[in-house]
């Protein structure tokens, strides 16, 4: 009985010893590799900055293990089923492109950790094994409001409320497949379609591209600087410097950049947001003010149009549409397509998300604002004020799309 004993507890030793031998073999032969790699994990596709799989992973199996799984990472008894293979294993489902890209990368980091996983788990040393301090835990070093932040689902939600809501200042010459877009790739070459037939499709084009984002001085990258006519742009000019185009181009890229430069360090540092921030949709309705005086001439000039509430019997407090360009005396006009706008999760929100943004036929109200100081053009992120203020005029509108179905209103109906 004595021997028989003996020799069992020899198997158990060795059966420990073997599991805790394949736990740090798998480790040395597919974990450390990605541990010392400076190529990106997976976890870029979805993660712009903060995140990679090497910030789970210690320098050694057992006190990886651990860490894992003292964040509750690790389901000790179904490790198949483990958090940490879970969040490996997370793809971006709309983009099914990038998701063929980070195929072969995610399956190996997959594989790897699955099979390590399964060896550590057989192991009951490393399963009881005392729990590590929290400041030896392997983790990504920003706090988890950062991490959510610099996902690229949130920043494509940036670029849709953003540079998607403004498209139809670029979309003429540079959406894919256009009519006017097929001339111009044939002169310039592909790098004219940089917008492409979504929001995602076009931020994933831009930020893998590159040659149009200067992540280190966003001011001087070519996204702006091309419609402001300050380097040479077949187009024409389509910004100015501190209009609602250039704000909100501006606004999303300067924020990309700091994502990607890692700037962001607290949550403290994220920029604020109001979640009743109006909705921007890209309309192809156009407004025309006429006959402009000549003191508004090459002044930037903002129209915000509201809607009559025939139940309440009053203008609707928000606006329902806006935009504004430069005035024109020469060409006795002022004209522009309107940026719609709508409350986050409206029923008019969810229609203009889900088709053709349009506004309905009636009464509306026109309120404009000039910049005759050239405030905005010296500080971009500069907003009208009550002393921009010029006038409103009501008018009725049968909206149609279209340059030649513009709804017209003269300048000289505009009153204080």
């Amino acid at each position: 009985m004595l021997t028989r004993g003996i020799c069992l507890g020899i198997l158990t030793i060795t059966s420990l010893a073997v599991a805790d031998d394949a736990a740090t073999k798998v480790f040395e032969q597919r974990l450390r590799p990605i541990f010392q790699s400076d190529q990106p994990s997976s976890c870029v596709q979805c993660h712009l900055a903060g995140v990679d799989l090497k910030s789970y992973i210690k320098p050694s199996s057992d006190d990886t293990f651990r860490s894992l799984r003292d964040q509750g990472l690790v389901n000790l008894d179904k490790p198949e089923q483990s958090k940490i293979l879970k969040l490996i294993n997370m793809k971006d489902t709309d983009n099914a492109g990038a998701n063929l890209l980070h195929a072969k990368t995610r399956e190996a980091e997959a594989e790897a950790f699955s099979e390590w996983l399964k060896a550590c788990c057989r192991d009951p040393k490393l399963r009881n094994a005392p729990k590590l301090a929290a400041s030896e835990l392997a983790k990504p070093a920003r706090p988890d409001e950062v991490i959510r932040y610099g996902r690229t689902d949130r920043l494509l939600e940036s670029f849709e409320r953003n540079i998607w809501g403004q498209r139809h200042r670029c979309m003429g010459c540079h959406v894919e497949g256009s009519e006017q877009n097929r001339k111009l790739v044939e002169k310039n070459g592909e790098q004219v379609s940089w917008m492409k037939k979504s929001a995602a499709e076009t931020m994933t084009y831009l930020i893998r591209t590159k040659h149009l984002i200067d992540v280190d001085a966003p001011e001087k990258s070519l996204l702006l600087l091309k419609p402001l006519k300050e380097v040479e742009h077949g187009g024409g000019k389509k910004f100015l410097k501190g209009d609602l185009g250039y704000k909100d181009f501006r606004a999303w890229i300067e924020d990309y950049a700091k994502v990607v430069r890692d700037e962001y360090a607290t949550a403290s540092d994220l920029p604020k947001s109001s979640p009743k921030q109006l909705r921007q949709f890209s309309s192809e309705l156009w407004f025309k003010l006429s006959n402009p005086p000549q003191a508004w001439d090459d002044k930037l000039l903002q129209v915000t149009i509201f809607r009559w509430d025939d139940r309440a019997k009053k203008w609707e407090d928000a606006p329902i549409a806006i935009s504004d360009r430069q005035a024109s005396f020469k060409f006795k006009a002022w004209q522009h397509t309107l940026t719609l706008l709508a409350a986050p999760g409206s029923a008019r929100a969810k229609e203009w998300q889900s088709g053709d943004a349009r506004l309905p036929n009636g009464r509306f109200l026109v309120k404009a604002h000039v910049d005759r100081t050239g405030r905005t053009l010296a500080d971009w992120q500069a907003t009208m004020r009550d002393e921009d203020f010029v006038g409103q005029a009501e008018f009725q509108a049968n909206w149609r799309r279209g340059y030649g179905a513009m709804t017209v209103v003269e300048a000289e109906k505009l009153k204080k």
